[in-house]
């Protein structure tokens, strides 16, 4: 049963915004299961999931692993007009900016939740990209390519 209730959970989260464990919980009673409050408590823990910004401004959980969000159509021009070069280096990428763009270009790439991204450091004009391994860093580098050439 318990297997069940995981995978419908998961279902639920991947194919709803689900914002608290109370939803969850109704949704998982709607659909059949006898659940509380705390066995639900209890599946999120077992199942890691965390909680994400939504496209509404509110943190909904989600299993960490769905797939990059699109730029925002805002952040096109921020892309190409502030990025000067993208180089890997293993599993970093090194982004070079524009003189003061590099803290604006890492919150819109961090806002897009890409992958295999682990962390990123900016300073002025450089922003450091730490992903997960050498394929996820040349994967990343490439949508960032395509990103700088608009």
């Amino acid at each position: 049963m318990k297997t069940k209730r995981h995978a419908k959970l998961l279902e639920l989260i991947r194919n709803n915004d689900i914002y608290t464990q109370e939803d969850l919980m109704r949704r998982l009673q709607a659909e059949g299961f006898e659940v509380t409050q705390a066995t639900v408590s209890r599946d999120i823990k077992e199942l890691r999931l965390v909680k994400l910004l939504s496209a509404d401004g509110r943190y909904k959980y989600s299993t960490g692993k769905e797939s990059a969000k699109p730029a925002p159509p805002k952040f096109d021009s921020l892309f190409s007009d502030a990025i000067e070069s993208v180089e890997p280096a293993m599993n970093l990428i090194a982004v070079k900016c524009m003189p003061g763009m590099a803290q604006a270009v890492c919150v819109a790439l961090e806002s897009m939740y890409l992958a295999g991204i682990v962390g990123t450091l900016a300073g002025d004009d450089t922003i450091f990209v730490l992903c997960k391994d050498v394929a996820a860093a040349n994967e990343t580098t490439v949508r960032l390519k395509n990103l700088m050439r608009g």
